[in-house]
């Protein structure tokens, strides 16, 4: 086996691949990603046997077909480290991959590539197409309030849901809950579910391009499967019940508030400043025109700022996490934020004044 590229050209697809191979590993050869030269193409595989990256790369010169497995986090810092114009030989001799660029010669150890694990890939339910742009709005509009390690496994990723032509993901992790709908135009009218564990949610992220190009999903009982131009990503799926996020929705809050979100969020940030640091809890206290923001900690400091906002309701004061807050006003879109609340027991919901299309809930706190 043996091929000739350049480095820029190997650097990128490297690093996304790379990105998924986890650092501890209980097989040796999951630490490597499997390099495979058919024709003209170079395919990069990296597995943690739960989500699967391929990377496909055009190579210019002629390549000596063959497949082989090489450590993932020594060959990206091989090729980090080299100079951005260098032009890399790849060559496998007696059971070794050898390194050559310039002047620069690396050797490493190689494992077969049989012994290199793939991911079971069952018959496809359903597949369709999204432009890229679409798919990472979802991912990014949501994915901060999945859970990290919570017991309770189906909250530690994001729920695709399609329904009636729409795709929408619902990521929550018992304290607040972000919810973004966008328009698929996928032909099933049936209610479909599946959970994406969180490791697979960042990595797909890091693939999507900001581009119209589009990315071909492929939904499969226990899998998910995303094919962009270049890359061929797989996820396990979670194997569980999402709740029922619906019923968490608030209903006929009748506080109804309008804000600048940029002032709101540096109110906020200013405030958290000497929040608690264990509890972050802050106190809101609304009336005709104005929102108060209180903080304080164990220390006896406090913070307090004045926002002038759109609202005529009666006076209200309530507490939240101001870490949740905060998550949701980097994510939204348009200048307004919208703050629908009913009374200081009930979660508040949080959307964009002009659109619909993303929801959030936050639980409120006593304070």
């Amino acid at each position: 086996m043996q091929f000739t590229i350049q480095r820029e050209a190997l650097l990128k697809p490297l690093q996304l691949v790379a990105g998924v191979v986890e650092r501890r590993q209980t097989l040796p050869v999951l630490s490597n990603v499997l390099l495979v030269v058919d024709g003209n193409t170079l395919a990069m595989t990296g597995t943690d046997l739960e989500v699967e990256l391929v990377g496909r790369i055009n190579l210019e010169e002629a390549a000596e077909a063959g497949e082989v497995t090489v450590p993932a986090r020594k060959l990206m810092d091989i090729c980090k480290s080299l100079p951005d114009d260098a032009t890399l030989t790849f060559k496998v001799e007696d059971n070794k991959a050898v390194i050559k660029a310039g002047r620069s010669r690396f050797t490493l150890a190689t494992l077969p590539a049989n012994d290199f694990p793939n991911v079971e890939d069952g018959p496809g339910a359903m597949s369709f197409s999204i432009s890229q742009a679409k798919m990472r709005r979802l991912i990014e509009r949501t994915s901060f309030a999945m859970a990290q390690q919570d017991v309770r496994y189906y909250l530690n990723g994001l729920l695709l849901e399609i329904n009636k032509g729409q795709l929408r993901a619902v990521a929550t992790d018992g304290h607040r809950m972000a919810m973004c709908t966008v328009d698929a135009e996928i032909d099933y009218q049936e209610r479909y579910q599946l959970i994406v564990p969180r490791k697979g949610i960042l990595e797909l992220s890091r693939l999507l391009s900001e581009a119209d190009n589009s990315v071909n999903i492929v939904l499969g009982t226990h899998h998910i499967r995303a094919t962009t131009g270049d890359f061929t990503f797989t996820s396990k799926l979670v194997d569980g019940k999402f709740p029922d996020y619906e019923r968490v929705l608030p209903r006929g809050g009748d506080k109804i508030v309008l804000a600048d979100r940029q002032t709101l969020r540096d109110a906020f940030s200013r405030t958290a400043i000497l929040s608690n640091e264990k509890y972050r809890g802050i106190r809101l206290m609304l009336q005709a025109g104005q929102l108060k923001i209180q903080a304080n900690n164990p220390e006896q400091e406090e913070a307090e700022e004045e926002v002038m906002v759109d609202y005529s309701g009666s006076p209200l004061e309530i507490g939240f996490n101001v870490s949740y807050l905060l998550d949701v006003m980097n994510v939204l879109g348009h200048e307004q934020a919208k703050l629908i609340l009913s009374d200081a027991n009930s979660s508040a919901l949080v959307q964009e004044a002009e659109s619909e299309d993303s929801l959030y809930v936050v639980m409120p706190m006593r304070l």
